[in-house]
C-alpha cells in the first residue's frame, strides 16, 4: 500500500521520495549574497560547508554563483561558471551520490553543471528562456520553476471602502479591516505563471515527475504579497507538483519577526517553513540546515504517523559475542519511536576489513519514525553503552565489542560522510545478505522491488563469508 501523500521527485538518477519533507541546503559561492556573501567563495570552504550540511540533514545542496538579492549586480555566465564548477566537481568527488542543484539563470552554466553530475536545475527566471528549456529537455535532471514575474511590481491596491460623504454624528466602528491585498489577483499571476512554465516543460518532453514549483518569495514581491502567497500554500500544492518553500532569511521574514539582520532570521525562517510543510509543501530551502532539521524532525515525528521499515546489521568479535548482540538488540528496541520486528539468527563469519578474528553477526529488522540521521545517533549511543571505543580518525573498521550499521530505511536515500543510505557496502557483505535471508526470501528481489540502489553481489564475490549458524538470539 502506498503511503499517504506518496510522491516522488525524479532528479537524474535520483528518485527522491516526498513522503516526508526534504531539506535543500543553500550554498552561495558569491561575494554579495544578502546573508552569507563571501563566506563560501573559497572552494575549500564551500566544499566543507556542503559536506557539513549533508551531515546536518540536507537532502540536496543548492549551489549558486550569482546573487539575486534586490538590486543585485548581474554576472556573466563565464564568471558564474568559474565560481560553481570547481565546487560541484569537488563535492561529487567527495560524495558521488550527493544530490546537487545548480541555482542559475544561465543555460550555459546549467549545461556545464549537469554534465558534471548536478541533478537539478533551479532556474530563478522560471524557464522563460527557451535555451534553458532545451538544456533541461536534453537531460534527465529535476527542474525547479521559480516565479519571478515583474508584473507584480505593479502593486495591487487593498480593497477600498467608499463612504457616504455625509458625516455621521458619531464614529462608526469598522466591521472589517483590510490589512492585506486581495489574494485572487496575486495568486492568478503566481499560479498562472507556474502552470504556464510547467506546461512549456511538459511540451518539451520533460516528465511531470521531474518538475517542482517555487512561488519565489522575495522576487519582486513585498512582505504583504509574500504573506498572501504563503497563506495560499494549499492552493499551490493542489497544482500537483512538488512545492518548494524558499523563504530563508528573506526580507519578509524580517518584516514579520522584527529582525533586521538577515543572518539572525533563522528562527523566523524555520517558523514559516513549518507552516508551509503543515500546508503540504514538500521541500524547504534553507541556510541553517541544522536548526531546520532539528525543528522539522521533531514536528514530523509528533504530527505524523510515519513508521518505516529498516534493517540494522550488528556484529561483535570481542568478549561474549552473542551476549553483546542480544544486549544490542534489546537497546535498539528501546530507542524512541523505534521497535524491533524480528531478528535473524546469529552467524559466525570470516574476518574482513582489518578485523583480527571471526565475528558474530546478525541483522535486525525495525520499524522507526525517526529521521535516519537521528536513528544513527541513537545507534552510536548503543555502541557506546556496550563499550565500543572509536579512536579519533578511525574509519570504523577494526575490532569491536559491538558494531551497529544502518543498512537501509524504506524510502530513504542519503549521501554524506556521516551516513550513506542505502549502506554503500551492503551488497558485498555476506554477513549482511545471508542473515537477511532469514527475514525475507530474496534480498536482491526485495531491494529491486523497493527501487533501492542496492547491487547484491554473487556469493563468491562477497566478503565476510558466513561460516557457521550460531542459532537464534535471545534478547527479550
Amino acid at each position: 500500500m502506498l503511503k499517504e501523500g506518496y510522491a516522488v521527485w525524479q532528479c537524474g538518477d535520483h528518485e527522491l521520495s516526498l513522503t516526508r519533507p526534504r531539506i535543500m541546503g543553500i550554498l552561495n559561492v558569491t561575494p554579495d549574497s544578502f546573508s552569507d556573501g563571501g563566506e563560501n567563495l573559497d572552494v575549500d570552504a564551500a566544499v566543507a560547508r556542503a559536506l557539513q550540511m549533508l551531515d546536518e540533514g540536507a537532502d540536496i545542496i543548492d549551489v549558486g554563483g550569482e546573487s539575486t538579492r534586490p538590486g543585485f549586480t548581474p554576472v556573466t555566465a563565464n564568471d558564474e561558471g568559474a565560481r560553481v564548477v570547481p565546487v560541484i566537481r569537488r563535492i561529487l568527488a567527495e560524495v558521488p551520490d550527493a544530490i546537487i542543484s545548480i541555482d542559475t539563470r544561465h543555460p550555459d552554466v546549467a549545461k556545464m553543471c549537469v554534465r558534471l553530475g548536478a541533478s537539478i536545475i533551479n532556474d530563478v527566471t522560471g524557464f522563460t528562456n527557451p535555451a534553458m528549456v532545451e538544456v533541461a529537455a536534453a537531460s534527465t535532471c529535476g527542474c525547479i520553476i521559480t516565479h519571478w514575474d515583474r508584473t507584480l511590481e505593479e502593486r495591487p491596491l487593498r480593497k477600498q471602502v467608499v463612504l457616504d460623504e455625509t458625516r455621521p454624528s458619531r464614529a462608526v466602528p469598522s466591521s472589517q479591516r483590510f490589512t492585506l491585498p486581495e489574494e485572487a489577483p496575486i495568486m492568478r499571476k503566481v499560479m498562472g505563471f507556474l502552470g504556464d512554465s510547467a506546461r512549456t516543460l511538459l511540451r518539451a518532453g520533460i516528465a511531470k515527475e521531474r518538475i517542482c514549483v517555487d512561488p519565489g518569495a522575495g522576487f519582486d514581491k513585498d512582505a504583504n504579497q509574500d504573506v498572501v502567497i504563503q497563506r495560499a500554500t494549499r492552493s499551490m500544492v493542489s497544482m500537483g507538483y512538488p512545492l518548494m518553500c524558499a523563504v530563508s532569511r528573506k526580507r519578509f521574514t524580517g518584516a514579520l519577526s522584527g529582525v533586521v539582520d538577515a543572518a539572525d532570521r533563522d528562527a523566523a525562517s524555520v517558523g514559516i517553513a513549518l507552516s508551509a510543510v503543515a500546508s503540504g509543501a514538500h521541500i524547504v530551502r534553507v541556510h541553517n540546515v541544522a536548526a531546520t532539521a532539528q525543528a522539522l524532525n521533531a514536528y514530523w515525528a509528533v504530527n505524523r504517523k510515519d513508521p518505516r521499515q529498516g534493517f540494522i546489521s550488528i556484529g561483535s568479535n570481542m568478549g561474549d559475542r552473542l551476549d553483546n548482540l542480544a544486549r544490542a538488540v534489546a537497546l535498539i528496541d528501546h530507542i524512541p519511536l523505534t521497535c524491533v520486528v524480528q531478528v535473524s539468527h546469529a552467524y559466525d563469519t570470516a574476518p574482513a576489513y582489518g578485523i583480527s578474528s571471526s565475528v558474530a553477526n546478525a541483522v535486525v529488522e525495525v520499524r522507526t519514525e525517526l529521521h535516519p540521521l537521528v536513528l544513527l545517533d541513537e545507534l552510536l549511543k548503543v555502541e557506546k553503552t556496550l563499550g565500543r571505543v572509536r579512536p579519533e580518525g578511525q574509519d570504523g573498521f577494526g575490532d569491536r565489542t559491538i558494531d551497529c550499521d544502518l543498512e537501509w530505511i524504506e524510502g530513504e536515500r542519503h549521501a554524506g560522510k556521516k551516513l550513506t543510505l542505502p549502506h554503500a557496502r551492503m551488497g558485498e557483505r555476506d554477513y549482511v545478505i545471508l542473515p537477511m535471508e532469514d527475514l525475507m526470501h530474496d534480498p536482491a528481489r526485495f531491494f529491486a522491488y523497493a527501487n533501492a540502489p542496492v547491487k547484491v553481489m554473487p556469493r563468491e564475490q562477497r566478503v565476510g563469508m558466513v561460516m557457521t549458524d550460531l542459532g537464534e538470539l535471545t534478547w527479550e
